[in-house]
Parts: C-alpha cells; sequence; structure tokens
C-alpha cells in the first residue's frame, strides 16, 4: 500500500499570491478528493505535486522517493491528467497513445501496440481508434487523458477538474471509469464541483486560501454539521441583511428567489426551517465559516 505525505508545503509566487501555506496530508491508496473554489490552490497543490512547479518549503514523500527533491523518480510513476489536456491535431486516439507511450520509455513496438490496445479498450474508445482526437467529445478527450495518465502503471494519479464542462453522461462515464482504476493506486481527483467527490471519494480535505481547511471523511463531516442547517426563501433585497444577522453559508436562487442556508446549534426561529446536512454545505461552512462558528467545525 502506498502512502503519500505532504508536510508543511508553501508556496508563494513572485507577485505575491500565496497559492499554499503549510498544506500537510496523508494520503492513501484509493480515490481522495481535494474540494476548493476557484482559486483555493488546488492547481498550485496539483503542480507541485506532478513536479511541474517548486515549492519554497515543506516536504513530499511517496514510498521512499523525495518528491520535490527527486522529481525525475516521481515521474516514473506518475500519471497527470491536467485541467487543459491539449491534443495533436488531425492525430489518432491510437497515434497519440502511442507517441506518448514512446515518451515514457517504451521503447519496443510490439509491446506499445499491445499496451495502446489494452489502455483503449479500458477507456472504451478501442472503436474509435482510428479517428483524430481534436474531433473528440469532451468527454471522450478526458477518457483519453486518462488512458495516457495510466501508461507506465502509476502509483499516483492526479487528476485538475476533470468533469468542468461535461454533460451528465460523459460525467457518469468518467466517474465510472476513475473508480474502476482506483484499486490498488492514489488518484488526488482535484475539483470544485462537491457531487464528484460525495459521489466517489472516502477521504477529502477541502481547500480555501492556500490552506487546508477541512481533512476526513465526506460521511462525518456531514454527521459533524447534521441538525445545525436551517433554511428559507428570502427577498432578493434581504440576502445582505441575513447574511449581517446569521451564519449564511449559502444562498441558490429556486423558482426565482434566493434560498439561504445557516448554521446554528440552536432554531433560529424567524421562519428558518431544518434541512437535512449534505457535503455542499460542509463546503460551504467550511469555506464562509466565520469566527463565531461553534467548534463543530473547527
Amino acid at each position: 500500500m502506498s502512502t503519500l505525505r505532504i508536510e508543511g508545503l508553501t508556496k508563494t509566487y513572485p507577485n505575491g499570491v500565496k497559492a499554499l501555506e503549510g498544506v500537510s496530508l496523508e494520503i492513501g491508496n484509493g480515490m481522495f478528493g481535494l474540494l476548493g473554489p476557484n482559486g483555493a490552490g488546488k492547481s498550485s497543490l496539483m503542480r507541485t505535486l506532478a513536479t511541474l512547479q517548486e515549492a519554497d518549503a515543506g516536504s513530499v514523500t511517496l514510498d521512499g522517493i523525495d518528491v520535490l527533491n527527486q522529481p525525475e523518480k516521481l515521474r516514473e510513476i506518475l500519471g497527470y491528467l491536467p485541467q487543459e489536456f491539449g491534443v495533436y491535431p488531425k492525430i489518432t486516439a491510437e497515434q497519440l497513445l502511442d507517441h506518448l507511450a514512446v515518451l515514457k520509455g517504451i521503447s519496443n513496438r510490439k509491446e506499445r501496440k499491445e499496451l495502446v490496445k489494452y489502455l483503449l479498450q479500458k477507456v472504451n474508445l478501442y472503436d474509435q481508434r482510428n479517428k483524430s482526437v481534436k474531433g473528440f467529445s469532451g468527454g471522450m478527450k478526458q477518457r483519453v487523458g486518462i488512458a495516457q495518465a495510466l501508461i507506465g502503471d502509476p502509483k499516483l494519479i492526479i487528476v485538475d477538474e476533470p468533469t468542468a464542462g461535461l454533460d451528465p453522461g460523459e460525467r457518469n462515464r468518467f466517474h465510472n471509469l476513475l473508480a474502476d482504476i482506483s484499486e490498488g493506486v492514489i488518484i488526488i481527483l482535484s475539483t470544485h464541483i462537491v457531487s464528484d467527490v460525495h459521489e466517489l471519494c472516502t477521504d477529502m480535505a477541502i481547500m480555501n486560501h492556500g490552506k487546508i481547511v477541512f481533512n476526513g471523511a465526506p460521511d462525518q463531516a456531514v454527521t459533524d454539521i447534521e441538525g445545525m442547517v436551517w433554511e428559507k426563501t428570502v427577498g432578493r433585497n434581504e440576502v445582505e441583511r441575513y447574511r449581517q444577522d446569521y451564519n449564511l453559508i449559502s444562498n441558490k436562487m429556486v423558482a426565482g428567489k434566493p434560498l439561504i442556508h445557516i448554521l446554528s446549534d440552536a432554531d433560529p426561529g424567524n421562519g428558518f426551517q431544518p434541512v437535512a446536512a449534505d457535503l455542499e454545505d460542509v463546503f460551504f461552512a467550511k469555506i464562509n465559516k466565520k469566527k463565531q462558528l461553534s467548534d463543530a467545525l473547527s
């Protein structure tokens, strides 16, 4: 069983933005979800773990490999699907995977051919192997991306915002594929889509402003705030007042009116109704929490 240990990882960009502030995590085999809003530092962490950028301080180890100081060793067992997976124009899926296998050091032509066939079957694209990848749908391109990430039998696979822009059917197919390959390997799923983590991951972390604000099991996180979430439909011009008076964690439009969720240990009255907590409530509570929040969220 592999273990990825991240300790005190810090990164500040030349423009002064603190992308990572003392990030520490321990991640084992299976699917690990990394949630956070845009700009939270997720991609900075993923790029650092993928050895695409250096950290200012901290350490990362994977099965005896010092990731920050031995990037070449990590790359030998790394699969990476970035947020923007570019493809060569006018190249087929089979040609693309064969080319990437060469770059990964698989020089034997017969071995490459068998591997590419296996990967295309794995991601259910074998029948489209001779078609140009440029013409693939978003979901098909992401499946090609996972196929290339599996080259070299990786121990660590990083996928950054993999379902953004996919339609529901493609998203479900991609989820099934990730679940299928997650046994015996560490997969880090970085996303801002709460349902992706809820449906796929048994362990997770939430990032905000470069820091880890929660680390644990999704189900436990929901249990921790059960009985503390209340909702009410309000007028559009009332949202800001409720934000001032209550611990408002989220608001969304339902039938043209804002439906707000607040966090409270006791019945807040004033027309609020109790509602079953879910992972989205946890997410918003962690990234929007006020200083006076109860210890249940600390």
